[in-house]
């Protein structure tokens, strides 16, 4: 099985453009965007992981089976934060009982 090999000119674009979204991260810190400041700040990072895992772990040159393995570790991942929002979210629905 052949290598993809990956030119040091690749990697910089891309160390670039992470350089770039650290620092659009420190500048939206600066504004009072509500609670729109923290989703602001997760697709930035989520943005970054991505460029992350695609280039500097290779697996954007990688199988259809290692990409649906990756997938599937995200779509756990999801799966799981949602259920524990859902837990969050619904806790003041019900009151105790005996108050």
């Amino acid at each position: 099985m052949s290598e993809h090999i990956v030119t040091k000119k690749q990697y910089a674009h891309v160390f670039v453009i992470l350089l770039i979204l650290t620092l659009t991260t420190s500048w939206a810190a600066y504004f009072d965007l509500g609670k729109l400041n923290v989703v602001v700040a997760l697709v930035i990072a989520t943005i970054k992981a991505s460029l992350v895992v695609l280039f500097f772990m290779h697996v954007y040159w990688q199988t259809k089976l290692t990409k649906l393995v990756v997938v599937s570790g995200v779509a756990w991942l999801a799966l799981l934060l949602w259920l524990t929002l859902t837990d969050i979210v619904s806790r003041g629905w019900l009151p105790f009982p005996g108050k």
